[in-house]
């Protein structure tokens, strides 16, 4: 396994939401959310030029720059994610953001792109917080530093458990464009402190 999708993969097993210390003053553990938020919020979809899907090496794609997911609300800035100096995946220092695996291709070029966020926070819902309510044929909009859209149609919603993270499946090459957006998911382990799986929503880019 190459060594910077290893040490993704190995952040991901082991707790991919525990955020760095010192990060934005946020705790290193999450708490399940209490109350209930009602339905997720709708927007209407983005507007501006869809960029057909090219088949291009990623650093012809323009940068992520914003995440729009209407149907469940979502619209943020996506920032940068790399690597730490001890080879984990950096995480997004706030949970109102949604962050690019840099090591992964831009979203709207050939491979899977790796888009992640906090499902919440001891303070209320993460960005992803939602993201287990989408459905097939849902849309997933990326705003390129450029102005254009990467238009992406939902596929499949898995949860996985920590222990069994399917690597190649998730992060394998793609002959599309295709996101992964990945967040925590199912049960909350009060003695870990940890959930103990993973919500991974497959889309491909479509006009």
């Amino acid at each position: 396994m190459p060594g910077k999708r290893r040490a993704l993969f190995l952040v991901l097993a082991a707790g991919l939401f525990l955020v760095i210390g010192g990060a934005a003053g946020l705790a290193l553990t999450r708490q399940p959310v209490a109350g209930d938020y009602g339905a997720a919020p709708t927007l209407p979809a983005p507007t501006g030029p869809v960029a057909a899907a090219p088949q291009q090496r990623p650093a012809q794609v323009s940068p992520p720059v914003t995440l729009i997911i209407p149907s469940i609300g979502v619209q943020t800035s996506i920032i940068r994610l790399g690597l730490t100096a001890s080879g984990t995946l950096q995480v997004p220092p706030s949970t109102a953001v949604a962050g690019w695996y840099t090591g992964s291709p831009r979203p709207g070029a050939v491979g899977s792109a790796v888009i992640a966020g906090h499902i919440d926070s001891r303070v209320g819902p993460g960005v992803f917080f939602r993201l287990s309510s989408l459905r097939p044929g849902d849309r997933v909009y990326v705003r390129r530093a450029d102005g254009t859209l990467a238009v992406f149609r939902v596929t499949v919603v898995r949860e996985f458990p920590k222990d069994g993270f399917p690597t190649s499946a998730v992060y394998g090459p793609t002959p599309d464009p295709e996101v992964r957006l990945i967040t925590c998911g199912g049960i909350f382990d009060t003695q870990l402190r940890s959930y103990l799986s993973n919500t991974v929503v497959y889309a491909v880019e479509t006009s």
